[in-house]
C-alpha cells in the first residue's frame, strides 16, 4: 500500500512539474523565439532552386521552403525591401530607390519597419542590421531607434563582419542581412547565364557561414532563421516587370516550431514582416497588410489575406497575377 502511495505521489509530481511545460507548448508560435534572423539575397528570385545549394539544403532540410512566394508588382529593389521590412504594399509605404538613398528615415513615419515595432516592445534589446546595400540600413530602416548598422559593399567581407560580429557573442533579437552581388551579375548576364548561377552557389556557402556562426554562438535554440529574396531577373538580366523569373522568389524558414513541408502559395514577401513580429510575440499593428500565411508555423493555421487591410494592393495583385499568366508564364 505505501508502495502504492510512493509511485502515485511521484507520478502526481512528475504530472505538476510537466505543466509548464505543457503551458508553454500551448503557447504556440507567438513569442516563442528570442531571435529573429532573416537573410536577403537581392536579385535571387526563385533561382536557388535552379543550381546546387548544399548550405540550403541542409539548413532547410526540416523546415518550410517555396520559390513561389510573391514579390511586390513593382518587382525593384526598394519597393520589395521596403514591403519586407514594413509589412505593407510598395503603394503603401511609398519608398523607391531614389527616397532610399536620401537616407533620412525616422522612426516618426506612418509607416515603420519591423525594427522600430522591435524596439518599442523590447527597449534594451540588440537589433542590427549588416548590409551590402546601404539603403537600406538608412532609407527603411529607421535611424534612431539605435540599430547597430553596419553596410559593407562587398559580400564576402560582409561575411566575415557577420561571422565575427556572432563569434564575439553578440545576441540579437532582430537581425538583418542583405547580399547584393546575385543581383549585380543578374544586372550583367540574366538569369539563365552560368555567372548568375554560380554567384547563388558562393552566396549560398556564405548563408552555410552566417548559420553556423549563429548556431556555433547558441541562438537557433531559440532562434527563427529565414531566407528570402526581394525579386528575381529576366533571362536577359534586369527586372521590375511581371514575368515570373522576376516576381516569384523563394521563402525559406527554419525552426522549433516551423512546420515542414511548404509555405500557402498565397505567401509574399512582405509577409516576413508578420513571421518576424508574430515570431517575437510583438502584435501586428492593424495597418499591416503582411499575414502569417499558412505552413509556416506548426501550430498556426495561416490567415487569410483581407481585402479589406489594403483594397488597392489586393486589385493590384490580382491583376498582375492574371498579367503574368498571360503574357510571361515562365
Amino acid at each position: 500500500m505505501k508502495k502504492t502511495i510512493c509511485i502515485l505521489l511521484a507520478v502526481l509530481l512528475s504530472f505538476t512539474m510537466a505543466i509548464p511545460a505543457l503551458a508553454a507548448t500551448e503557447g504556440g508560435s507567438f513569442g516563442a523565439y528570442k531571435h529573429v534572423f532573416i537573410i536577403g539575397v537581392d536579385g535571387a528570385g526563385r533561382f536557388f532552386n535552379e543550381t546546387d545549394t548544399p548550405n540550403f539544403d541542409r539548413i532547410f532540410a526540416d523546415g518550410a521552403v517555396t520559390y513561389k512566394a510573391r514579390a511586390e508588382i513593382i518587382t525593384t529593389s526598394a519597393q520589395n525591401w521596403g514591403s519586407i521590412l514594413t509589412g505593407v504594399s510598395y503603394k503603401t509605404h511609398g519608398l523607391t530607390n531614389g527616397i532610399t538613398g536620401e537616407n533620412e528615415r525616422a522612426s516618426d513615419t506612418a509607416y515603420p519597419s519591423i525594427f522600430t515595432y522591435a524596439r518599442q516592445a523590447m527597449p534594451d534589446a540588440e537589433l542590427a542590421s549588416f548590409v551590402n546595400w546601404n539603403n537600406i540600413n538608412y532609407g527603411i530602416i529607421e535611424n534612431d531607434i539605435g540599430v547597430n548598422k553596419q553596410d559593407i559593399q562587398d559580400d564576402e567581407k560582409l561575411t566575415d563582419a557577420i561571422v565575427d560580429y556572432f563569434d564575439a557573442g553578440n545576441s540579437p533579437s532582430l537581425f538583418f542581412v542583405q547580399f547584393d552581388s546575385v543581383d549585380h551579375v543578374g544586372h550583367g548576364d540574366g538569369s539563365k547565364a552560368e555567372s548568375y548561377f554560380a554567384q547563388i552557389r558562393t552566396i549560398d556557402g556564405y548563408i552555410g557561414r552566417v548559420y553556423d556562426a549563429i548556431e556555433r554562438a547558441g541562438l537557433m535554440k531559440d532562434g527563427l532563421f529565414i531566407v528570402t529574396a526581394d525579386h528575381g531577373h529576366t533571362i536577359d538580366g534586369g527586372h521590375g516587370g511581371l514575368t515570373m523569373r522576376e516576381t516569384n522568389v523563394m521563402l525559406a524558414l527554419k525552426g522549433r516550431t516551423v512546420r515542414v513541408g511548404t509555405p500557402d502559395k498565397a505567401s509574399r514577401n512582405r509577409d516576413i514582416a508578420a513571421i518576424a513580429l508574430y515570431a517575437l510575440g510583438i502584435e501586428r499593428p492593424a495597418h499591416m497588410s503582411a499575414m502569417v500565411p499558412g505552413g509556416v508555423f506548426a501550430d498556426h493555421p495561416g490567415e487569410k489575406r483581407s481585402f479589406k487591410a489594403d483594397p488597392l494592393d489586393a486589385f493590384l495583385s490580382a491583376l498582375s497575377w492574371i498579367l503574368t499568366l498571360i503574357t510571361a508564364p515562365f
